[in-house]
C-alpha cells in the first residue's frame, strides 16, 4: 500500500472519478485515531463506533463543502469534535443528568466496558478526566494523547492558541490535584 499523501488525496477527492477510492483511503488512514479521539470524549467502544462512522458519513456528503482552508485532518477532527459534544449533550439532556451524574454514568461505563482492559492508574486517569469540563477534557485529550500542536487546536476547536494553553494548563492541574487526592486516601 502506497504511503498516504494528504495533497494527492485531496487532488483525487475532487474528482469525481477517484473520489471513492480516495476517501476509503482516507477512512484507512484517519479511522483509528479518530476513533480514539472518539473513544477518550464518550468512553463507550459501541458509541465511539457509531459516532465515527456518523464523522464519516458526515465528511463523505459534506465533501463539496471541504475549501482546503485546513487540513483534511484539521477538518476531520472538527467534524468528529462537534460529533462528541453534541452527542455528550443529548445524553445529559435525554438523561435530565447533571454534570456529576453524567461523570458517574460514564464510570461506570468504562468499568463494564469488556474493551477497557485499563488498570487502577488508568481508572484513575479516566476519572480523573471526567471531571474535567468537557471542552477543557477535549483540549487535554488532543494535547496530551493525540500530541496536536495547539496551532492545530485552534483550528480544530476555533479558540485561540492562547486559550489552548491555558485550558490545558489549567486541566493538567486538576487531574494532578484529583490524582493527588486519591493517592492520599489509599
Amino acid at each position: 500500500m502506497p504511503a498516504y499523501d494528504e495533497q494527492q488525496t485531496i487532488q483525487a477527492l475532487l474528482h469525481p472519478e477517484t473520489r471513492r477510492s480516495a476517501f476509503e483511503q482516507v477512512v484507512r488512514h484517519y479511522s483509528r485515531p479518530l476513533y480514539w479521539q472518539i473513544r477518550r470524549m464518550v468512553l463507550s467502544h459501541e458509541d465511539a463506533d457509531d459516532l465515527l462512522q456518523n464523522c464519516f458519513i458526515k465528511a463523505w456528503t459534506g465533501l463539496d463543502g471541504f475549501r482546503g482552508d485546513s487540513t483534511l485532518s484539521t477538518w476531520l477532527y472538527r467534524i468528529a469534535t462537534n460529533e462528541c459534544l453534541n452527542f455528550l449533550t443529548r445524553r445529559r439532556e435525554m438523561l435530565s443528568m447533571d454534570d456529576e451524574e453524567v461523570q458517574q454514568t460514564l464510570l461506570n461505563q468504562l468499568d463494564d466496558d469488556p474493551w477497557f482492559d485499563g488498570d487502577q492508574a488508568e481508572r484513575a486517569l479516566q476519572q480523573a478526566l471526567l471531571t474535567l469540563p468537557e471542552k477543557q477534557r477535549l483540549v487535554f485529550n488532543l494535547r496530551y494523547f493525540d500530541e496536536m500542536d495547539y496551532a492545530q487546536m485552534s483550528e480544530v476547536l476555533h479558540t485561540s492558541v492562547g486559550a489552548l494553553k491555558a485550558s490545558y494548563h489549567h486541566a493538567v492541574k486538576k487531574i494532578e490535584s484529583y490524582v493527588t487526592e486519591i493517592d492520599s486516601l489509599d
